[in-house]
């Protein structure tokens, strides 16, 4: 049994690359990623073995060991024997619940590997699909751990044979996730086999694990595992003989690579800079000798120290004291004192190397996502694509307005830990918004917020909406409140593959204009058309300036855009964000004199043209659609899709796994509040469902003029959405 080790002992093995593993730990919730993780912690004495698999140690916060979910990612630096040789593996657990998977995305750009754990009995599940597709994405080689392997014994009572078969469908089932989402170098490279030790299957309740290199070392077989739990057989002899820590650490030291290995391959997908220049090749050779750069991936609030900046060490040193820029925001920063987790206790060791994962005390205006380095104008890494955008929200305030400082810093501090986590003042209303990617997470951030001693009155979850238009209108003239000047403007949908690209940020104006026009011209439009891009709207529109031979537009160009901006972040109908527009300003009449012709008069003018061309396309509204996954025993299936079409939802497919089916259907999210009650009461408990959120659909029409009313209302405005009428101007 290893011993802890010191942090001089620890810092003695990272000064040789090849000895630094950096893994995270990813899963469906519930399928035992921070269980597994306490025995890894044993293992390298940072908590006492037997309370291992109970302590849940990764999860810190109080809400994580209540709900006995992981909400936050925790860091920890574990160290490692095999043989003569000494490892340090950095290892970060992750959330498994979806309203949190944007804390897994921005994991997986610090790590180089992922263990994903997959609990035995039910097989691969739809977040254990996200979160490998994700690993895959940022090119982090996953290997299988097959858990809760007591649980084919104890309760499915199956035999050797029947085990076997389950377990090998599994393996084959994970090999079809790396088939579809790898890129095509590393589909055959990156399959797990049981044979070359990429599986490791055990129970990490119990803290054993086997898999192929520990039964040839230590002689232990399957029959050893069923007879450990039949009636005169012992599990702690298992233990011993296997324990979790080797088999897991060792498969994470045999398959994934070192840092300088994995940033050879890593980092020309994440980072898009010049990778001949001499940053570049310092980030691709991991050099400790290169100029500092790091991404930040997580932030986190230390009550006694202030922002701790956590994220992946790429190039270079960094030491206690240096001056370093946030690339991002263009702004200087000083690390103070350089640390590493054991555990999650902050050990300071005044500089680390290249492949680590660092903690910095000091960088008070670094956000996660963000880029830091020696070097002023460093190109920035990837921004962290998320799976799914806030669709809840609900407004809070202070129960006592004396109490609304305090609220105010308690939230800045909690969007700095989560940067999913929307806050917005409403400017009408004054309320303040919080937005959040599922009830779970916002239920989270208001006891994170009582927990900081601020008493708050909350509202009904409410869902977001989004407007966008079916049809396409011809030019609409509007004029400017001094009525000298006119805009002219048409709209017409946008094409939703260019549309996805504004939203990721493939296209936008930071990017050199001949790449964005190239892009649309590859789309099919006219390269005059293409080069014309006024503003690449991030919710997914475009304004296109389609004017000829005017002038003054160049010094007009700002006030034009902020109208359509007003518009673009509240539509027509609701007050909504609008999405999937192409709108084009055909014709602009200027006053001559610039005093007639500034913000003041074209930002309305603007604005009214963009609502006039809006109204006139046939707007509608869009709710989000969750997809729903139930598990149910076969004979209940009917009750499950009589409880889905009573919600709007309908039944996509069925499949069948042994006992249980699994009913996979569409539910608008709006309908989902009370679906645990609904779903409960028709299938006796016996139900087990999870939701993601899927896309943005249609409001069907039998609904969507109550919605609009009832989101007018709720917004204190006017019951009916205005006609185009009223914002078209005549000659």
């Amino acid at each position: 049994m290893t011993k802890y080790k010191s942090t001089e002992q620890v810092m003695k093995i990272i000064s040789d690359k090849n000895k630094i593993r950096n893994f995270g730990v990813i899963a469906h919730v519930d399928h035992g990623k921070t269980t597994m993780s306490d025995s890894l912690l044993a293992h390298s004495g940072i908590i006492s073995p037997s309370s291992a698999g109970s302590a849940l140690a990764m999860d810190s916060m109080k809400a994580e060991q209540e709900r006995g979910i992981t909400i936050v990612q925790a860091n920890v630096t574990l160290h490692y024997q095999e043989g003569e040789n000494d490892y340090v593996i950095n290892m970060i657990d992750t959330p498994g619940h979806v309203d949190f998977s944007g804390r897994v995305i921005r994991s997986l750009r610090a790590i180089d590997g992922s263990v994903v754990v997959c609990d035995a009995v039910e097989g691969i599940m739809t977040q254990t699909e996200t979160v490998t597709r994700m690993s895959l994405e940022e090119r982090v080689r996953p290997v299988l751990y097959i858990n809760k392997i007591d649980r084919l014994i104890k309760e499915l009572r199956l035999t050797p044979e029947k085990m076997q078969e389950t377990l090998a469908s599994v393996v084959a089932n994970f090999n079809e996730l790396i088939d579809t989402y790898a890129e095509d170098e590393y589909k055959e490279k990156w399959k797990v086999s049981i044979q070359d030790g990429s599986v490791t299957f055990g129970s990490a309740k119990d803290r054993w694990a086997i898999n192929v290199d520990i039964m040839q070392k230590k002689g232990v077989t399957f029959k050893d595992v069923i007879d450990a739990y039949s009636d005169s057989g012992k599990v702690e002899d298992l233990v011993e003989k296997a324990p979790l820590a080797d088999a897991v650490l060792g498969m994470v030291v045999k398959h994934h690579p070192p840092p300088h290995v994995a940033q050879k391959y890593r980092v020309p997908k994440i980072w898009k800079g010049d990778l001949d220049s001499d940053i570049g090749k310092a980030i691709v050779n991991c050099d400790d000798n290169g100029p500092t750069v790091m991404m930040i991936v997580n932030m986190t609030i230390d009550p006694a120290a202030g922002p701790v900046a956590i994220g992946r060490l790429f190039s270079g040193t960094i030491k206690d004291g240096q001056t370093i820029n946030i690339i991002d925001s263009k702004r200087e920063g000083r690390v103070q004192s350089v640390n590493f987790f054991m555990s999650n206790v902050r050990e300071q060791v005044g500089q680390l190397s290249a492949g680590n994962i660092p903690a910095l005390l000091g960088l008070t205006e670094a956000r996660a996502g963000q880029t830091i380095s020696s070097i002023k104008d460093t190109a920035v890494f990837e921004a962290a694509k998320y799976v799914s955008e806030p669709v809840v929200q609900m407004a809070i305030e202070p129960k006592h307005p004396k109490d609304l400082p305090k609220l105010v810093d308690t939230l800045r501090k909690l969007t700095i830990e989560d940067p999913n986590l929307v806050i917005k003042i409403d400017e009408e209303s004054g309320e303040t918004i919080m937005a959040g990617m599922g009830v779970l997470h916002l239920d989270v951030a208001v006891n994170l917020i009582k927990d900081a001693k601020v008493e708050i009155v909350t509202s009904e979850p409410l869902i977001n909406y989004r407007e966008t238009i079916t049809g396409s209108c011809e030019p609409v003239m509007a004029k400017s409140p001094n009525r000298h000047n006119k805009i002219f403007m048409k709209v017409e949908p946008l094409e939703p593959e260019i549309a996805e690209m504004c939203r990721n940020g493939t296209l936008s104006e930071m990017k050199d204009k001949k790449e964005t026009s190239q892009i649309l011209r590859d789309h099919g439009w006219e390269p005059d058309v293409a080069k014309k891009i006024m503003r690449f709207d991030s919710r997914g529109n475009v304004m296109i300036n389609g004017t000829k031979g005017v002038q003054f537009i160049d010094e007009s160009t700002d006030s034009l855009l902020s109208g359509f901006d007003e518009v673009m972040s509240e539509g027509g109908l609701t007050k909504e964000q609008v999405r999937d527009c192409k709108f084009t300003f055909t014709h602009f009449v200027p006053h001559e004199d610039t005093a007639h012709r500034g913000l003041s008069q074209l930002g309305p003018a603007s604005r009214r043209a963009c609502l006039a061309a809006f109204l006139s396309a046939s707007p509608m509204i869009l709710e989000p659609m969750l997809a729903i996954e139930v598990r149910v025993p076969t004979d209940l299936i009917g009750n499950v899709s009589s409880v889905l079409q009573g919600k709007r939802g309908k039944v996509l497919d069925m499949q069948q796994k042994g006992a249980t089916s699994i009913v996979i259907g569409e539910v608008p999210a709006v309908e989902t509040f009370d679906i645990s009650e609904k779903m409960r009461g028709q299938t006796a408990g016996k139900a087990m469902w999870n939701t993601h959120f899927k896309a943005w659909t249609q409001v069907p029409k039998s609904i969507a003029s109550t919605l609009t009313h009832d989101i007018r209302k709720r917004k204190g405005l006017p019951p009916d959405p205005p006609e185009a009428s009223e914002f078209i101007d005549r000659d």
